[in-house]
C-alpha cells in the first residue's frame, strides 16, 4: 500500500500533465490523471484524493461545474489552474470553494509550495489528525494505516474512507446520506445495502466480537458512529 499522498490533475493538455505528472513524483506524490470533468468527478468519489488540481478549461464540462459538483461529496483541498487572468475569475473559483487559483504559465517551485500550504490548510478538512487510539486499535490518517492489537489490519480503499469519516466525527452520528456522499458520491447516497456490507467487512476486521461491536455502533435507521472508548 502507497503511502504517498494522492494528488489528481485534471488538465486536457498533455504537455501538462507531463510536466505535473514529473514534478509530483519527483517531490514524493502519487499523481494520478484525468482529461475531463466527468473522469475528474469520478476519480474523486472513487479514490478520495488528497488534493486536486483542476483546471478550467476542459473538453466536456466547465471547471466551476466540476468544483461545485465535487464539494457536494469532497472537502479536500483544490488548486484552480487557468489561463483566464481576470479578477472576477479567481473571485468567482474561491467563493465556489476552490482552496486556491494558479495561474498559466507557472513555475513548479510555485505550484509545489501552493499545493504544500493546501494539505497544510486543509487536507481532508473535517479529519482528525494524527494517531487515534480506540482501544486496541491505533487509526494512523495522515499514514492511512490500522493497527489491532499492534498488528496491521489490511483494509481496502473504500473501508479506509468509511473509517475515516466515522473517526472523523467521533461520538457523534453520521447519518447514512452523509456517509454514502462522502464515500461513493452523490449518485449513492440512498445505497444503503453499500453501508451494510462494507460496516460489515470493517467489523469483522476490527471488532473482538463482531456481532457485539463496540467501536462501529448503529444507530438503526439514521446511521452509524464511532466510539473510541475501550
Amino acid at each position: 500500500m502507497s503511502l504517498r499522498r494522492r494528488i489528481l490533475v485534471v488538465d486536457d493538455e498533455p504537455q501538462i500533465h507531463r510536466f505535473l505528472t514529473a514534478a509530483l513524483d519527483a517531490a514524493g506524490y502519487d499523481p494520478i490523471r484525468a482529461d475531463t470533468g466527468a473522469a475528474a468527478l469520478r476519480e474523486i468519489a472513487a479514490r478520495a484524493p488528497d488534493a486536486v488540481i483542476l483546471d478550467l478549461g476542459l473538453p466536456d464540462l466547465d471547471g466551476r461545474e466540476v468544483l461545485t459538483k465535487a464539494r457536494a461529496f469532497y472537502a479536500g483541498p483544490v488548486i484552480v489552474l487557468s489561463a483566464r487572468h481576470q479578477e472576477s475569475e479567481k473571485i468567482d473559483v474561491l467563493d465556489l470553494g476552490a482552496d486556491d487559483y494558479l495561474e498559466k504559465p507557472f513555475g513548479v517551485g510555485e505550484f509545489l509550495a501552493r499545493l504544500r500550504v493546501a494539505l497544510r490548510r486543509g487536507g481532508n478538512a473535517e479529519l482528525p489528525d494524527g494517531l487515534v487510539i480506540a482501544g486496541e486499535l491505533e487509526i494512523d490518517l495522515p499514514l492511512r494505516t490500522v493497527r489491532r492489537g499492534g498488528v496491521i489490519v489490511r483494509l481496502s480503499p473504500k473501508e479506509f474512507e468509511l473509517l475515516a469519516r466515522l473517526v472523523a466525527g467521533r461520538g457523534k452520528v453520521i447519518t447514512q446520506p452523509q456517509l454514502l456522499t462522502a464515500v461513493w458520491g452523490p449518485a449513492h447516497k440512498n445505497d444503503t445495502q453499500y453501508l451494510r456490507v462494507f460496516v460489515g467487512q470493517l467489523r469483522r476486521k476490527l471488532e473482538a466480537v463482531p456481532a457485539q461491536p463496540r467501536h462501529l455502533v448503529t444507530e438503526p435507521g439514521v446511521g452509524y458512529r464511532f466510539i473510541a472508548e475501550p
